[in-house]
């Protein structure tokens, strides 16, 4: 059960650092089911996002269930599997760091083949280069958390609009 509330807080210049920090750790852990390096998504990837601090971190991996053997020593490094509401559908894995409850980070590991990831870094590097999309981003967020911090679907949920509005305008 999640213990966090939804807070969004001004952007940390040190969340790069943080991610590379754990991304150091969880890739050699990781190494031979990966397909690419594990990327930096979320709003804490967009420099000047206000965002919840959670480190989000993405890995694409050659198939779902093999890389599922790495949970013993992602464990051993404080990784712990969290799994989310969609995720076996997707092919999907969610792990959270230090504990599921109070996580400082969230990687998602996704199955190779088309789909999430590359949606998500087009959404993320978009708000890197268009400040207007970012502001606008940024208040739909804090809304949001301002009118229930507890209720994660309908933060999902409300941003969702704005989200495939973005990819829209882009061919994503």
């Amino acid at each position: 059960m999640r213990l966090d509330p939804i807070k969004i807080v001004e952007y940390d210049a040190r969340w790069p650092a943080l991610f590379e920090e754990q991304r150091r750790r969880v890739e050699p852990v990781l190494r031979e089911y990966l397909v690419q390096p594990i990327e930096h998504i979320g709003s804490t990837a967009v420099p000047g996002l206000p965002a919840k601090a959670i480190i989000d971190m993405a890995a694409v991996v050659r198939e779902y269930a093999e890389c599922a053997a790495a949970f013993d020593a992602l464990a051993s490094i404080g990784w712990l599997t969290a799994p989310e509401p969609g995720d076996q559908q997707a092919l999907k894995w969610s792990l959270c760091y230090p504990t599921v409850e109070r996580r400082s980070h969230h990687l998602h590991i996704f199955e190779q083949g088309p789909g999430s990831l590359r949606t998500l870094l087009a959404f993320r590097d978009h708000l890197r280069s268009d400040p207007v999309d970012r502001a606008e981003y940024a208040r739909i967020k804090r809304e949001l958390a301002a009118a229930d911090d507890e209720d994660r679907p309908a933060y999902r949920a409300g941003k969702a609009p704005f989200i495939t509005g973005v990819l829209t305008k882009l061919g994503v």
